[in-house]
């Protein structure tokens, strides 16, 4: 083989290595992996970040949740040629109107409904355990009554053990509860002052992170961002305006058909839908426990309920208000809510899905980039280009 050949095979083999997509994600992989080893090893160094990340995180997560659902109506304001501080000024008074109205109407009905609810909760167990003796005394559950029994024993032993623990427990938590409580304050007091900056300058950050890039990649990255944003506003608008009416359906549902509790469970039923796919399942345990202390007939009406919320959720509500603006398959957002929030609990249930959007849209960003640099997915790129060079 002579030296233009031997070029000419080297040539390309170099170029069906880059060009090979396997390849490519292997090595890209086999990159971040080592640089996830690289940093685990040092993590140490990163501790003090951590904490400090942990101590923002809540009040900067509250600040910007509000901010993506309030900054439309500032815009609003300013285009009707009102200054923009005042726009602001105008809507933390709507908000404070909001919450004394809340606390003097809304939550006491709440608060009335919950105390209800835990005053009869010894009777509702005795009236659930006898609707379950009754159920079981059906012949048709005779086979199965020895099962259910020793299943029933055991839930009582371990019951009886979670409350052992629980009360020996009881002062660690309280300690535990008292921490969570004191930053839940803090983080309350925090996020109206970063909410306020945020409205008032959030326009212009962008510009202001991309003024230390580089000139060649400022409009590039610019444009991330603002997809990013995009994503983002449009995942938490979308979420809020279905939980607030799929929570309306649930109240005037279970008025309806006569369910104690309503709006509480309705209200339940509304923040948990925040949560995509597992809210509404989980915000239906209850009424259906109820459903089940009422009688049979009530109990059909309650899952009668959660089928007509489910369909009307699912075919209109949904679709129409989030639509497919984030473009993410029913079976990823399950995938990724179970991979978050095994990793990262509660954190990683409510972010898994809007951090999934934004770094799917960087990605997506970085692999339009290397394929415009690299020149190695052209139509025209073809073995007689690469025998000539």
């Amino acid at each position: 083989m002579d030296i233009k050949e031997k070029k000419f095979s080297r040539s390309w083999f170099f170029h069906w290595f880059l060009d090979n997509k396997a390849i490519t994600v292997l090595l890209v992989t086999l990159l971040i992996g080592l640089n996830i080893f690289l940093l685990s090893k040092i993590s140490f160094i990163f501790t003090p970040i951590i904490g400090f990340i942990q101590t923002i995180m809540l009040p900067v997560i509250l600040a910007g949740l509000l901010y993506y659902l309030l900054n439309p109506i500032v815009d609003i304001l300013e285009k009707h040629k009102i200054n923009r501080l005042l726009a602001i000024s105008i809507v933390f008074v709507l908000i404070a109107f909001l919450l004394v109205w809340g606390l003097a109407v809304a939550i006491p009905s709440l608060v009335n409904q919950v105390t209800s609810f835990v005053d009869h909760l010894p009777r509702y167990m005795n009236q659930l355990e006898t609707s379950v003796n009754q159920i079981l005394a059906n012949k048709l559950f005779e086979q199965y009554r020895p099962n259910i029994s020793q299943w029933m024993d055991k839930l009582s032993t371990d019951l009886t053990t979670f409350l052992s623990e629980f009360s020996s427990g009881l002062v660690n938590w309280a300690s535990n509860f008292i921490s969570a409580a004191s930053q839940i304050i803090v983080a309350i007091i925090i996020m109206p002052f970063i909410l306020f900056y945020l409205l008032r300058d959030g326009k212009h950050l962008r510009d202001y992170l991309t003024q230390f890039l580089p000139t060649k990649f400022r409009k590039s990255v610019g444009q991330v961002m603002t997809d990013v944003n995009m994503q983002l506003a449009n995942y938490v608008r979308g979420q809020v305006t279905v939980a607030i009416i799929v929570a309306l359906m649930f109240i005037l549902f279970f008025k309806l058909i006569g369910l104690r509790y309503a709006i509480t469970l309705g209200v339940t039923a509304g923040v948990l839908n925040l949560v995509p796919y597992l809210g509404s399942f989980l915000a239906m345990l209850p009424a259906l426990v109820l459903g089940m202390i009422a009688g049979p007939v009530m109990l059909i009406k309650v899952i009668l309920v959660f089928i007509v919320e489910q369909t009307i959720e699912g075919r209109f509500v949904s679709p129409l208000i989030l639509g497919s603006q984030l473009n993410i398959h029913p079976i990823t957002i399950l995938f990724v809510l179970l991979t978050s929030g095994s990793m990262f609990g509660i954190w990683g249930v409510l972010l898994g899905i809007p951090i999934y959007a934004s770094a799917k849209v960087i990605i997506a960003a970085i692999f339009d980039w290397y394929k415009k640099v690299s020149g190695l997915y052209e139509e025209s790129f073809e073995e007689g280009e690469i025998s000539d060079k």
